[in-house]
């Protein structure tokens, strides 16, 4: 694998592209480079738009509750009322999140069909 290393010279593969495009019609090299200038162009939105949505790093515990087995269905059922109140909140929570995100996508989109694409 080192052979192969040390065979590369950079000024030799300077004198090889100087080579291939001298062999090329101007409207080779011309399609040459636009199809690279658009296939960067795309890569490069990928890797913006991958850093644009931050996700926060949110510790997702799970805590199990220990009940004893004399526990009487009144205690059982105040304590169903009391869950079902904090997920609501947690629902709500997520619905509001999930809302806030598609208005995000629906700015980009308009603008998009702004530009008719």
């Amino acid at each position: 694998m080192l052979h192969y290393f040390s065979r590369l010279n950079p000024f030799r593969a300077v004198r090889d592209l100087r080579r291939f495009l001298a062999s090329r019609q101007r409207y080779e090299i011309f399609t040459l480079f636009g199809a690279a200038a658009v296939t960067w162009t795309i890569m490069w939105a990928f890797l913006i738009d991958s850093r644009s949505i931050e996700v926060p790093y949110q510790r997702n515990i799970i805590y199990v509750q220990s009940w004893p087995a004399d526990r009487s269905d009144e205690a059982i059922k105040a304590q169903q009322s009391i869950d079902q109140v904090k997920k609501a909140e947690a629902i709500a929570a997520h619905e509001k999140r999930l809302k806030e995100r598609q208005a995000k996508f629906k700015k980009i989109d308009d603008a998009l069909r702004r530009w008719g694409i």
